[in-house]
């Protein structure tokens, strides 16, 4: 647990604010809708629903101001580069970005459901107290609209008894609004599930643009204010707490008391969303100009496996190791613009994606570039865009883990320590890698062979063979790749790749793995990378907490993930 919290503790405590946020404004509204003397009336007809409905309203606008901020990419790659001098700790949470971003939208549809759930019992009980002929104070209240009086004297919707729930809904505009938000809501939340988003992305992308819709009907939907309130003149001549028991005589001439007198709640969702709507505003307008100017493709390689590596140059273009940039192929699809991990060092002169058929979008690209007689296609880049991986160089020890195409952050660290070495840095502080790369298929090695090939040699050159230490494993095979690579053993370098480390056949035992690293390394501070999928993140991160020391000044294990 103590391992735990050394890793976690700032999410924990984040977590906890945000938390504690809600609850607050949600019993802070609850308890003034539910005591103040303004709404005594409402609550004769509503009850204990109407605090209910105004309480998660209030936790919804909150929600909806915050939803935005974790997809404004300009705003946390500032925030990552003005947070340098920060401590790790703090800089690991604008890697949670998407984690915190989905938190918050299960947070709006939880307050969602409360919310629809209250006004479905507001409506119901408005419609019965508006049939009603007892005689009773909210029947009362609900005829006051006929009174023909003054304007702002009703308080119930329901102008007849007639009026169903299903016209009020449909014809003002909080009831319509309402509608469209939450079609919206359930159109983006369905949509972004891990299924539909991995395997019809596109169905994902065009989907959750809906959002748009969502902020537009959120910013107008308490402008109709059928909830309403007795107004401030009103109370001080009929205050509730000295007429709500006459109120059988208030058409008496000599009564002291008047009929109560309502206006609607302004509307306030604006207020919440405009900041955070202006800013993300701003956020696609500098990305849609990033994104127009004019990238010019260099050069083109297939990979085995499916694999294409497009290398492409930039004016003012800047990268660091283990940054994204996100793609748009015009020809392929106007809207649609996907996100990878640069595989290209920063001191190289033109920067590199590696992309994987694993989907329409991808394959069509993929056909696209394959047709040698057609022009190459035109592509548009926005980024580049910081990750956790940025902060690599920054641990002693590092544990870098990809699993398949999950390599290609990787890649661009590793080009990195080629060049820093080359040139003699005297600044890089990590002192040994761990490298490991997960595969299904023998081909997917071939993508980085001559890297990892140059970094053997360059390492025996300079006398640190111990500096990179890299381990490949292939998880899907046959008997006779087998058999050929055991027979094949004794040779100087290893069958399937042609490099001097051998394959491992399997997946690697991470308690071994980890053991090994922490023996090594009793002191140091030690950076777990891994660029792959969740269920290979919950192991590791379980034994970065299992093997880091409760003592500061031993071994530290700190999990990374790469989100985006």
């Amino acid at each position: 647990m103590g391992n735990w919290v050394v890793n976690h503790w700032f999410s924990v405590l984040f977590l906890a604010t945000w938390l504690g946020l809600n609850v607050f404004l949600f019993v802070h509204a609850f308890l003034s809708y539910e005591k103040a003397d303004k709404y005594y009336y409402t609550r004769e007809i509503l009850g204990s629903t109407l605090a209910w409905a105004r309480a998660s309203a209030r936790c919804l606008n909150f929600n909806s101001m915050l939803i935005l901020l974790p997809v404004c990419r300009n705003l946390l790659s500032f925030l990552r580069g003005t947070c340098s001098f920060c401590r790790r700790t703090l800089r690991k949470q604008l890697d949670h970005n998407l984690t915190f971003h989905k938190l918050v939208a299960y947070m709006i549809c939880l307050h969602t459901a409360i919310h629809i759930i209250a006004h479905l019992f507001n409506f119901e009980r408005y419609s019965r107290s508006r049939q009603a002929t007892d005689g009773s104070l909210a029947s009362i209240l609900s005829t006051l609209s006929h009174q023909g009086k003054e304007e702002d004297s009703w308080l119930n919707p329901m102008q007849s008894p007639n009026m169903t729930v299903e016209y009020v809904t449909f014809t003002s505009i909080a009831g319509l609004t309402g509608v469209i938000i939450t079609i919206a809501l359930v159109l983006m939340v369905t949509s972004a599930m891990e299924f539909i988003r991995r395997s019809y992305f596109e169905v994902f992308w065009y989907t959750h643009h809906i959002f748009i819709i969502y902020f537009i009907g959120l910013g107008i939907h308490g402008i109709g204010g059928i909830v309403r309130g007795q107004t401030e003149e009103s109370l001080n001549e009929s205050h509730p707490h000295r007429c709500a028991e006459s109120f059988k005589q208030w058409d008496d001439h000599d009564s002291h008391c008047k009929h109560p007198r309502f206006e609607g709640l302004p509307a306030e969702s604006w207020k919440w969303i405009l900041a955070p709507g202006v800013l993300y505003i701003l956020e696609r307008i500098l990305r849609f100009y990033r994104s127009q100017q004019k990238v010019v493709i260099t050069k083109v390689v297939m990979h085995p496996s499916k694999v294409l590596e497009l290398q492409m140059i930039k004016r003012g273009f800047s990268m660091e190791v283990g940054q994204y940039i996100f793609v748009n192929c015009p020809s392929v699809s106007y809207l649609e613009w996907h996100p990878f991990t640069l595989t290209s060092a920063p001191e190289e002169d033109f920067f590199s994606v590696h992309i994987r058929a694993v989907g329409d979008w991808t394959e069509n690209l993929i056909r696209a570039f394959e047709q040698q007689c057609s022009p190459i296609p035109r592509i548009e880049v926005d980024g580049p865009f910081g990750t956790v991986s940025e902060d690599v160089f920054q641990y002693e020890v590092v544990v870098l883990v990809g699993a398949g195409i999950g390599v290609t952050p990787f890649a661009s660290i590793l080009k990195s320590i080629w060049y820093k070495f080359r040139h003699e840095d005297h600044n890089l502080k990590t002192q040994t890698i761990y490298f490991y790369w997960i595969c299904r298929e023998t081909g997917a090695f071939a993508w980085f062979n001559d890297l990892l090939a140059s970094l053997e040699c360059e390492m025996e050159e300079l006398g640190k063979v111990d500096f990179l230490n890299y381990r490949l494993f292939l998880t899907g095979w046959d008997s006779n790749i087998a058999s050929h690579a055991t027979l094949n053993f004794d040779k100087a370098t290893d069958i399937l790749t042609g490099l001097k480390q051998k394959t491992s056949f399997g997946r690697p035992m991470w308690d071994n793995e980890f053991s090994t690293i922490a023996n090594a390394h009793p002191r140091s501070v030690v950076g777990v990378f891994l660029c792959g999928p969740q269920t290979l993140a919950k192991s590791l991160s379980k034994c970065c907490c299992q093997y880091s020391s409760l003592d500061p000044r031993k071994v530290q294990f700190y999990f990374n993930k790469e989100n985006f």
